[in-house]
């Protein structure tokens, strides 16, 4: 079971990039997919997360109106789509997976790092 991010790059200030988590366990209606950042010298912040079930989504105010998190169930995939993306934004991203969807995340993915320049 494991958890691969991918999409981080390097971007302008105002602009967007997608993430993706391909998960490769089960998924069950409890399920919730996590997304978070952690940029230089900082500790990490909770960014999103997304119930597998529902599709109710969770926002920090930081990001909030911003970025929208979406899942494929088919696919077990779960994006991050950033827009208007800020220096601010530029950290390492890592989804994680809650098995048991009450916000104690039990498996982490290997991170990746978007820049946004200004």
């Amino acid at each position: 079971v494991q958890l691969q991010a991918s999409g981080g790059g390097l971007v302008q200030a105002g602009g967007s990039l997608r993430l993706s988590c391909v998960f490769s366990g089960y998924t069950f209606s409890s399920f919730a997919m996590g997304w978070f950042r952690q940029a230089p010298g900082k500790d990490r912040e909770f960014v999103g997360r997304i119930r597998w079930g529902s599709g109710i989504t969770l926002y920090a105010d930081s990001v909030k109106g911003r970025f929208t998190i979406s899942r494929d169930r088919a696919e077990k995939t779960v994006y991050l789509q950033m827009n208007s993306l800020k220096p601010e934004d530029t950290a390492v991203y890592y989804c994680a997976a809650d098995y048991g969807g009450n916000g104690s995340y039990d498996l982490w993915g290997q991170g990746t790092l978007v820049t946004v320049s200004s």
